[in-house]
């Protein structure tokens, strides 16, 4: 793992496009942009752990339509106007 100390304004690329933006930092946390190729996607820690835990329910016999209604609703990517 790389660990980096960024200030607001500051980026990081990352290969094949990808540009990671500090655009604030708080008490409640740090805000992040992000933007990647259309291709590439990007997906918050939880919703990887809510697709893996899904997985493995589907795995012991649990009904398809359960898993989707577990899943949060997608939410469209802002696009650059």
């Amino acid at each position: 793992m790389l660990i980096l100390t960024r200030r607001e304004g500051d980026a990081i690329y990352i290969d094949g496009g990808v540009r990671i933006v500090v655009l604030s930092v708080d008490r409640k946390g740090v805000r992040l942009g992000i933007e990647a190729p259309a291709d590439v996607r990007i997906l918050r820690g939880e919703i990887v752990a809510e697709v893996e835990s899904a997985t493995k329910s589907a795995a012991s016999g649990e009904s398809a339509r359960s898993l989707l209604d577990k899943l949060p609703k997608p939410t469209p990517r802002p696009t650059d106007s």
